[in-house]
């Protein structure tokens, strides 16, 4: 299995920008979270979206970000809008399947005050 992260950029704050995981290396949905890491802080979950479809949402993020799968091509979106100078970092998608964990490489967003 692997996980390629898309999206990230320099976005004012306000803007919006849409996250991409493309899962490759296999048929199966995978449960798939979001997570990120500031510089100096700890990588921390941010969304993720189950095998049934069922999205979670860290508290800082409802409301504004919106995880979904596109079946078709086994990809995870994660839609942020109304962006704010703290949701700068690096973003990683993890999938897990059969107690194995995997990564993408992460991409990086940037939003500027």
């Amino acid at each position: 299995v692997q996980l390629q992260a898309s999206g990230g950029g320099l976005v004012e704050a306000g803007g919006s920008l849409r996250l991409s995981c493309q899962v490759s290396g296999t048929v199966f949905r995978l449960d798939t979270d979001w997570y990120r890491q500031a510089p100096g802080k700890q990588r921390e979950l941010v969304a993720g979206i189950d095998t049934s479809d069922v999205a979670h949402y860290e508290d800082s993020v409802k409301g504004r970000f919106t995880v979904s799968r596109d079946g078709a091509t086994n990809t995870v979106y994660l839609q942020m809008n109304s962006l704010r100078p703290e949701d700068s970092a690096v973003y990683y998608c993890r999938a897990v399947r059969l107690g194995r964990t995997y990564w993408g490489q992460g991409t990086l967003v940037t939003v500027s005050s």
